[in-house]
């Protein structure tokens, strides 16, 4: 018996205190871009700090500043691990 695959964790998956670890960064031209120029490299540690009501924007903390990203933006930052 196969184990059912689950789908992969995206940094909008995560609550007020939660964090994870950047596994790869989705999207396409310059949303993917902008995201990487960011500092939402594969690697990093972000820790989301406040969900605001409706879920957006999400506000996270990486590399040691604060950053405002809409849902539709924390949807393509998969995580990594589980």
């Amino acid at each position: 018996m196969r184990a059912k695959e689950l789908p992969a964790r995206t940094l909008r998956d995560l609550r007020p205190g939660q964090s994870g670890r950047v596994g790869e960064v989705g999207g396409s031209g310059p949303l993917r871009t902008r995201l990487l120029e960011l500092g939402l490299t594969p690697g990093v540690r972000v820790l989301v700090k406040k969900v605001a009501p409706f879920g957006d924007p999400i506000e996270i903390s990486l590399r040691g500043y604060v950053l405002s990203l809409r849902k539709s933006q924390a949807q393509e930052i998969t995580l990594a691990g589980r």
